[in-house]
């Protein structure tokens, strides 16, 4: 009697067992993938608004199509196929963004959900409604080159790998000082007489990038005061990566910069420039750097 109550509990044990791991093998087909937007800075006094509708946004799939002799559903991860090459449709839905308000670590998501698993080393970003707007309110609607067909395509490097079971984060920089293309003086309102726009967007994996930020003051009456407009720029080896502009508050923040040794430089007219060397990044982590300014004499 005893061996038979043994045997029933061995084999419940042995049952929960390869159901447990049954699941884990169903979990570690797919895995979570986020991908936000944010703005390059824009120092543009002129411009009020910068918008741009994005409809869809898609990832071209570079992993193994089966995991564990079992083929990923196609239909239920609404994936298709161009020349050979697989694609995962991430989103298909209008979101208006005013590029303008995506400073300083403020970010829009476009997308949260499960693909498969593998590496994904090009996403495609289709937009429409490309407009920009003066601060006398001047609007231009300018034309999408290949946005709206073929999508702005944004090469991953090296490619996003999703792991089972995990969530992978993937920001996209929209550089609008370089995307937003003046037509005539752009330092003069009656003088810009349209825009050109050339769609300049970088792909960051926030697994392996950290972000910067800090705040840049001067000292009035021995109390600190933010600086609104300071420039914050970072360089590797003398070759300006990105920069950014502190806000109001005379706070800043850079995201998507990849693990590595950085020269910070800090500056507005008025003031002494000031530079920090040697400046730390670590993947996944916030590195905070503070700067107080003197005015110039």
């Amino acid at each position: 009697m005893k061996v038979t109550k043994f045997s029933i509990v061995l084999f419940a044990f042995c049952t929960l067992l390869m159901s447990c791991s049954d699941n884990d093998d169903n979990n570690n087909d797919y895995g979570r993938l986020s991908v936000k937007l944010t703005d390059a800075p824009f120092p543009h006094d002129l411009v009020a608004e910068a918008n741009v509708t994005v409809f869809k946004v898609d990832a071209r799939y570079k992993g193994n199509m089966e995991f564990d002799g079992q083929a990923i559903d196609s239909t239920s991860t609404n994936m298709t196929t161009e020349n050979g090459k697989s694609f995962v449709v991430l989103m298909e839905e209008e979101v208006q963004v005013n590029l303008l308000e995506l400073t300083n670590g403020v970010t829009q998501e476009l997308v949260d959900l499960s693909v498969p698993v593998g590496t994904y080393d090009l996403i495609r970003v289709y937009v429409k409604g490309v407009n920009v707007i003066l601060t006398d309110g001047t609007t231009f609607d300018l034309k999408v080159p290949s946005g709206s067909q073929s999508g702005i395509k944004v090469f991953i490097k090296p490619g996003l790998a999703v792991n089972g079971g995990l969530s992978s984060d993937l920001l996209l920089d929209f550089d609008i000082s370089r995307s937003f293309v003046a037509k005539g003086n752009s330092k003069d309102l009656n003088s810009i007489t349209g825009f050109n726009f050339k769609p300049v967007i970088k792909a960051c994996n926030m697994s392996t990038a950290g972000t910067l930020m800090g705040l840049i003051t001067e000292s009035r009456e021995e109390v600190p005061v933010g600086i609104e407009g300071a420039q914050v720029g970072v360089y590797i080896a003398d070759t300006l990566n990105t920069s950014a502009f502190t806000d109001i508050n005379g706070a800043y923040m850079i995201m998507g910069l990849e693990a590595g040794t950085y020269t910070v430089v800090t500056e507005k007219e008025g003031y002494i420039m000031q530079t920090s060397e040697d400046v730390k990044i670590q993947a996944a982590n916030k590195t905070v750097l503070d700067f107080e300014l003197l005015p110039e004499e």
